[in-house]
């Protein structure tokens, strides 16, 4: 699917050919870079679906709540950007070209790396690849859809693996919205490490409310050893960084890929990284990954119009962390700008506005820059900044 073309920014010469720039990944940070390099550059979208979806919204599709995927086709329409329906399969960075699983080649002169996160269910017998349908017994936040079909089935005991944000979101989610089903959270550790004290007895309090049965302290290594009729992993997450480690390009510690202050690859001064596989340094987190796409659009113009000296480095602080507790309910936690907790929380009915006007304002900022781009300007999508500096933010 190709949209209308325009233009490319005034700002380069227009007797030479728009600079070509490959994006792969369409979530939060590769698609508003997209948008924002699109006045610029001839930019190639590489993603697999049809459409941009919400990944903290997952648990609301789950519970069958929600609709969560956006068309590319209205997103891009207009815009000048060409969304490739396919996955990259290989990285040729000699060649700088993208080779996808449909056979394609795509040449680029600067690439920007943002395929995201996905659960982590490596080493974890009987997950990996188990999820796909709705007749499966396990499943992860990406199966959100097969879940929905078989908690719609006949009811009994769904276990949730893991106590953290996303671990709490499904947990209440499907306690409201099946109460015919018997909800279990299983965790490790505590039930939100990184909450405070008040904000981890508001989810005690929400949980014992709704049902939901929680076990501290059980570590699970299979789900074979779950004894439920469903078991849903969501222990922890992974970057998508494995086409970016064949290619030679330098991971961190973390498995992420390794950037300088302006979230360029250590090792290739074509590529650059956005929200979950960049390594920032930063913990994996949606509400990161909208504002580093932004930043990343930003110095790849600035880098393709040879003014870098005027970028300063990315920085990102939190200050809160919002949680669903089901539809009626919530915790806004509020943070230091390096996400550790206050004492300070807003919960219930507030809380729970709080994070859907947070929500939504995520695809309201999408479509402004989408507006931007049609209009062939950087569009006033919030929080922007083109000096590279990123706001702090409230989101998970």
């Amino acid at each position: 699917m190709k949209t209308n073309s325009h233009a490319a920014s005034s700002s380069l010469s227009s007797s030479s050919p728009a600079p070509r720039v490959v994006v792969l990944g369409g979530g939060y940070a590769g698609l508003v870079a997209a948008l924002r390099l699109a006045p610029a550059a001839r930019v190639t979208l590489v993603d697999p679906g049809d459409g941009f979806t919400e990944r903290v919204r997952l648990h609301q599709l789950a519970a069958g709540r929600a609709r969560v995927t956006h068309p590319y086709s209205g997103l891009l329409r207009g815009t000048g950007i060409e969304h490739v329906a396919a996955r990259a399969a290989d990285l040729d960075r000699q060649a700088r070209s993208v080779r996808t699983d449909d056979g394609r080649t795509l040449s680029y002169d600067r690439l920007v790396y943002a395929l995201g996160s996905v659960t982590d269910t490596a080493g974890v017998e009987g997950v990996e690849g188990a999820q796909d349908t709705g007749r499966a017994r396990i499943h992860t936040a990406e199966s959100a859809g097969a879940l929905h079909q078989r908690l719609v089935g006949a009811p009994g005991r769904v276990s949730v693996v893991g106590g953290g944000l996303t671990g709490i979101e499904l947990a209440a989610e499907i306690a409201e919205a099946h109460p015919a089903w018997e909800v279990r959270l299983l965790t490790s550790g505590v039930v939100g490490a990184g909450l405070s004290a008040r904000g981890r007895a508001h989810v005690y309090e929400v949980f014992r409310e709704l049902g939901v049965r929680v076990e501290e302290g059980r570590r699970v290594a299979s789900a074979g050893e779950v004894d439920a009729d469903a078991v849903v992993w969501a222990a922890a997450m992974r970057p998508v960084t494995g086409l970016a480690a064949r290619s030679g390009l330098a991971l961190d510690v973390a498995g992420r890929i390794a950037i300088d202050g302006t979230a360029r690859s250590v090792t290739d001064p074509a590529v650059y990284a956005a929200g979950d596989a960049a390594g920032t340094g930063i913990r994996m987190a949606c509400a990161v990954s909208l504002p580093m796409g932004l930043y990343v659009a930003a110095s790849v113009r600035a880098d393709l119009q040879d003014r870098r000296n005027q970028l300063r480095p990315f920085h990102y602080g939190f200050v809160g962390q919002c949680i669903s507790l089901g539809r009626r309910d919530g915790l806004l936690q509020m943070v230091r700008s390096d996400d550790s907790p206050r004492s300070a929380v807003l919960t219930g009915r507030p809380a729970a506005f709080v994070k859907e006007r947070v929500v939504r304002g995520t695809v309201f900022a999408l479509r402004a820059a989408a507006a931007g781009a049609r209009r062939g300007g950087l569009g006033a999508a919030p929080g922007a900044d083109v000096s590279g500096a990123a706001p702090a933010a409230v989101g998970r």
